[in-house]
């Protein structure tokens, strides 16, 4: 993702971030399914995909730690 993309993750509630999460998570899947079957031939966007994954978990983590912060 480039920073432009992160700045908007940042800017999603956390419901929005699960569902876009969860969003992520089917198309690595899929492009794993894809990869094993040799349909895919990339494995660059496989990579691409999980740090996609990882870097909204990223961003979750971030806005729950905010969060306990903001209510302590």
């Amino acid at each position: 993702m480039k920073g432009n993309e992160l700045k908007e993750l940042r800017n999603l509630t956390i419901p929005e971030l699960q569902t876009k999460a969860r969003e992520t998570k089917e198309e690595l899947f899929n492009l794993r399914f894809a990869l094993r079957t040799g349909h895919l031939s990339d494995f660059s966007k496989v990579r691409a995909m999980r740090r996609a994954y990882a870097q909204i978990h990223t961003v979750i983590s971030e806005k729950r730690l905010l969060e306990v912060k903001n209510a302590g």
